[in-house]
């Protein structure tokens, strides 16, 4: 039985992957920060099911969390397989006024704890010649966003991350690719929604938002044999909202 990891899995996109995830009888592991009530009530709800879903928790901004949690991972469930680093924070801000704090916590959550993770996970994925990573960007890292240049700085970043270890990795059998959320039926759009869904509902061609499955569908399929030739590859999940 495969084994994945799931960043962010307690809610919104990363909740939707772990269930998808778990329904193709993978092995999940779900990383929270601070959900701990959503991270227990999802994988009660899987195991109950009959599929298999271990929580973790993590501050992936601290130096050491991520390499301690692919050790923790590993020592209950086994080599990781399957990694997706969904977990992302999100926070308001002109440059001006930005702190150094918060952009250094959008730079760690968002894009460092995911290259240690890559690097901690990619040694096992090598010696079996069979690896997934999948690094949950979004539509910023191509267009910016005012008062978020932290955040779109990291998911930019996670682009080229994506990139060079596609590049590091190929010959091992280890594929590496990006997914790019629009502007999807989450906490964090909900929050930002309040008087401009009109205006970012004109701007989407499907002329909605998107659902948290819709996005964990991409995921899963790059997560499973069948996407084997695909590597290096950034995909749009936004309803057109960004095109190319």
């Amino acid at each position: 039985m495969k084994v994945a990891l799931v960043t962010g899995g307690a809610t919104g996109i990363g909740a939707a992957t772990v269930k998808a995830l778990a329904e193709e009888k993978i092995s999940v592991a779900l990383q929270y920060s601070s959900s701990q009530v959503e991270a227990k009530k999802l994988s009660d709800q899987l195991n109950a099911q009959g599929f298999k879903v271990e929580i973790f928790q993590a501050d992936l901004s601290q130096k050491g969390s991520a390499e301690n949690l692919v050790a923790q991972v590993k020592q209950k469930l086994g080599d990781i397989d399957i990694l997706v680093n969904n977990a992302g924070v999100m926070s308001d801000s002109s440059i001006v006024k930005m702190s150094d704090d918060l952009w250094d916590e959008a730079i760690n959550v968002n894009l460092t704890a995911a290259f240690k993770l890559i690097r901690a996970c990619a040694p096992s994925m090598v010696s079996k010649k069979w690896g997934r990573v999948i690094n949950i960007s979004s539509q910023v890292a191509l267009t910016g966003s005012a008062n978020h240049a932290h955040y779109a700085t990291a998911k930019a970043g996670l682009l080229g991350l994506t990139y060079s270890a596609a590049k590091e990795y190929g010959a091992s059998g280890v594929t590496v690719n990006a997914v790019l959320p629009g502007r999807i039926e989450t906490k964090m759009i909900a929050d930002r929604s309040v008087g401009r869904l009109d205006e970012w509902l004109s701007q989407t061609p499907l002329n909605r938002l998107g659902r948290a499955d819709e996005v964990a569908s991409m995921i899963n399929f790059l997560a499973s044999d069948a996407s084997s030739y695909i590597t290096g590859a950034s995909i749009n999940v936004n309803g057109g909202l960004v095109m190319g």
